[in-house]
């Protein structure tokens, strides 16, 4: 028996044998609570997974995070608080997630992450019995997180690069039985309708249907790699990212990845966010009241020992992170709307803690692109609809891969009659229409050459997937305005009367009408839009072209839950964050025209000749005007001239009045 298995069995043992009635009343149930889980975890860990023992533990996993249940769930911080008081509360809250990444870890045979869960557990028991208990629980979990850190922080870095650290991912896609949804419950996230009707929808297609849906994914893929001039022969591994239920697409992809040469590589999700491969929420309130779980124990020592090992665990892997080739996403929509309920007791940074965890991510980026440099490595990203969506489930798919499979060719053409125009400008000019406030004033750069230079990025369906956008990172100085939509959903979050004001390029007012309370509509701004900073440059101004993809969404009604890859699509939008080109703002490239895109930079990215540390922020937001609620785009040019793009929501530019027939369609 080696030491970590011995430690488990101590520990189990122990939790066998645990009498709740010697711990203080007031504790009893929420240990008691803890003790059954880590003994259904130890069956998942130990026994023979049948089909009524994986059906019965989906249930029992997740059960109380459901609904109502929430209401009374011991990772509920609001229930919590109001039944332990808020420092106790505040920490057992905590201490009960943490316990939840114990889950994964047992199906996945994950000895090391299960056994620290139960001591985590076991050195609660013993601060339960002491005196100062809010103290010690905030001590132990600082302490656990400390101590451990250098092990997650290289696991991770292996999770990311070596494809034998998720074999157990691999294993389930290419051997599972697709025939027989049970396979889901295997990968121990909770298993939702979603998960089991995808399933079997995509099981239900041949073949040859599933190989032409994953081929439209790594074609762009491969052509991303193209397009940037890498040399996609000198890379080994593709992250592969996806929502449970699309395995028998993944299984195609992985096969089509494979004859590239490239190995697939999966996170996993964990209980506060969906990325990586994951599956439905239980409770997408539960998943936002714990987005800042860390401000309850980190500080400034944990986050530079972080970043420490992070460089070590890199270094160790250097030759493996220069084979990375990048991520390959297939995101999901159709979800039920979501509006969070902002709690008061859910975790929330200080204000010191806001500027150093702002300064990590800034920290964390700069430190993987030293080994993973943004200009070496390509990305692509498609998107399918959920069976949540409604009853139209199957014609909504069916038209999203329409969407996915658009004409190039045409697009291409009609992409070039714009930034022909576009390129003519110093400034171009967009407004609202009806309720949409909007107003706003973009600058572009000068070009020196336009005979051989452009401003605009003629976006095609490779690495960002469906066809039809163009481009460009604006010049700040004179960017100016008023963006408002009336309403839209950004990473799964609505926001009412959405409306930012810019000064110079930079965000100088924002406000929205989702809280009766001014400062509550600022604050979720301020954490979900700028990442707890105090303002972000715009880093994109774009023209979304693809009518198909629009008229899809009022058809079906479904606009509000199409993901913002479809979404900026369907008018023009503002980034706020980082540019496009992050990190690679000196790689050529150049438009089918053979022009060099030269618009990839604004005042704030170029400070990374001189401050590295100022130029960069992690995070890149894009904001969409629906076509019904856009008035006009005008460029105006050097000598005074007018050039009308669009005007009361419809192409006018002459080559673009094609995408009206679209607009225009009887739905």
């Amino acid at each position: 028996m080696n030491i970590l298995q011995e430690r488990y069995s101590l520990a189990i043992e122990r939790v066998k044998n645990l009498d709740v009635q010697e711990l203080p009343k007031t504790y009893e149930p929420y240990v008691d609570h803890c003790r059954k889980f880590f003994l259904e975890l130890d069956q998942v860990y130990t026994k023979e997974h049948t089909r009524e023992k994986l059906l019965a533990w989906n249930q029992i996993f997740y059960q109380d995070l459901q609904g109502d249940n929430y209401e009374t769930s011991y990772g509920n911080p609001a229930y919590m608080r109001q039944t332990y008081g808020e420092k106790i509360g505040d920490y057992l809250c905590l201490y009960y997630v943490s316990f939840r990444d114990g889950i994964v870890a047992a199906y996945e045979k994950d000895l090391e992450t299960l056994t620290l869960c139960l001591e985590l557990f076991l050195q609660m028991l013993l601060i339960l019995q002491e005196d100062e208990v809010g103290r010690c629980l905030k001590e132990t979990i600082y302490y656990h997180i400390h101590d451990y850190d250098e092990t997650r922080v290289e696991r991770s870095v292996e999770r990311m690069l070596l494809p034998k650290a998720s074999s157990f991912i691999c294993k389930q896609i290419m051997e599972s039985d697709f025939t027989n949804p049970d396979y889901l419950y295997e990968f121990g996230e909770y298993i939702t309708e979603n998960e089991i009707q995808i399933a079997r929808f995509l099981n239900s297609y041949s073949e040859e249907e599933l190989a032409k849906m994953a081929q439209t994914y790594t074609e762009g893929y491969r052509k991303g790699f193209e397009i940037a001039g890498i040399d996609l022969s000198k890379k080994k591994t593709v992250q592969i990212r996806y929502h449970i239920g699309f395995e028998p697409m993944v299984k195609q992809a992985i096969l089509q990845f494979r004859a590239m040469g490239l190995e697939p590589v999966f996170s996993r999700t964990t209980n506060r966010a969906a990325i990586g491969v994951y599956s439905s929420s239980p409770n997408r309130q539960y998943q936002y009241d714990h987005r800042f779980d860390n401000a309850l124990y980190m500080n400034k020592a944990l986050l530079a020992n972080r970043l420490k090992y992070f460089e070590l665990s890199f270094q160790k892997y250097e030759k493996e992170a220069l084979e990375y080739a990048g991520p390959a996403v297939i995101e999901i929509f159709g979800e039920k709307l979501f509006q969070p309920e902002a709690k008061e007791e859910a975790p929330a940074y200080r204000g010191d803690q806001e500027k150093m965890f702002v300064e990590y991510r800034r920290d964390y980026s700069l430190l993987q692109n030293r080994f993973i440099p943004s200009d070496s490595y390509s990305f692509t990203i498609i998107a399918y609809p959920i069976p949540e969506i409604g009853d139209q489930f199957e014609e909504i798919f069916a038209e999203t891969v329409k969407v996915n499979t658009l004409d190039m060719d045409l697009y291409r053409r009609i992409h070039q009659k714009l930034i022909d125009a576009l390129d003519q400008g110093e400034e171009v000019h967009i407004t609202g229409r009806g309720d949409n406030r909007t107003d706003m004033y973009v600058h572009l750069h000068h070009l020196e050459n336009p005979q051989g230079e452009t401003n605009f990025e003629n976006c095609l369906a490779d690495v960002n997937i469906p066809v039809g956008e163009v481009f460009t990172s604006p010049v700040l100085k004179g960017t100016k305005g008023c963006l408002h939509v009336t309403q839209v959903y950004l990473n799964g979050l609505r926001y009412e009367n959405l409306e930012i004001k810019f000064e110079d390029g930079m965000i100088a007012d924002y406000t929205c009408s989702n809280y009766d309370k001014e400062e509550d509509n600022k604050k979720f701004i301020k954490e979900n839009i700028l990442h707890n900073r105090e303002t972000l440059p715009i880093g994109e101004f774009a023209i979304g072209t693809n009518t198909t993809a629009y008229q899809m969404g009022r058809k079906f009604d479904i606009e509000a839950k199409l993901p913002i890859l479809i979404a900026e699509k369907t008018g023009p939008h503002f980034a706020v964050g980082d540019t496009c080109y992050s990190m690679s703002e000196d790689q050529v490239l150049h438009n089918p025209d053979g022009k060099e895109i030269i618009a990839k930079e604004n005042e704030v990215s170029a400070l990374r000749k001189t401050q590295p540390d100022q130029a960069y922020f992690n995070c890149h937001t894009d904001i969409t005007i629906p076509y019904d609620e856009l008035g006009d785009i005008e460029v105006f040019t050097l000598e005074g001239k007018t050039i009308k793009l669009l005007e009361k929501g419809r192409f006018v530019l002459e080559g673009t009045e094609v995408l009206n027939e679209i607009l225009d369609r009887d739905i």
